[in-house]
């Protein structure tokens, strides 16, 4: 694992910060990260954009939360929560660099024998992906909303999470 320690519960923000509601997932895990306490056996990661580099961070972890907007066709604001193939079917239909790279994260883990045994992925259909750094009014209020709901997810897995 190259030195690095995975903690058995990950919670993932993925997305392009500097386009608008594409960093939405990134801006959650901070917002949790300014607002929560978590056990020792829990990590956030600011996964950026990165792709197949997240390997590293997370190969090991026993359940695994990813934020992303999810661009689902659906109305702005929509909220998704997946698990499972539900997740590959997702990704599987996307062509950022960053969806491209955690599809091929959890085939690789998969195919090498340390599949992750627990991936759920809570997003919104974002508002804008237009260039800028602030998330828009309207997905900027789902902040919130989405550190409550995966601190209940983290919850539902047994672990004690503080505001």
């Amino acid at each position: 694992m190259d030195g690095l320690f995975t903690a058995e519960n990950t919670v993932l923000g993925i997305g392009n910060i500097i386009l608008s509601d594409e960093g939405f997932g990134v801006r959650v895990v901070e917002y949790l990260e300014k607002n929560f306490t978590f056990p020792e056996n829990v990590q956030l990661i600011d996964g950026g954009t990165l792709g197949v580099e997240l390997t590293h961070f997370v190969t090991g972890t026993k359940r695994l939360l990813i934020i992303d907007s999810i661009n689902g066709g659906a109305e702005p604001g929509e909220i998704f929560h997946l698990r499972g193939d539900e997740i590959k079917n997702h990704f599987a239909q996307k062509i950022s660099a960053h969806e491209i790279g955690i599809q091929d994260v959890l085939t690789m883990l998969e195919l090498s024998g340390k599949k992750i045994p627990h991936v759920e992925l809570i997003g919104a259909q974002p508002f804008s992906l237009e260039a800028g750094t602030e998330l828009t009014p309207q997905m900027q209020k789902l902040l919130p909303l989405f550190a409550y709901k995966a601190v209940k997810i983290l919850q539902s897995w047994g672990l004690e999470v503080k505001k």
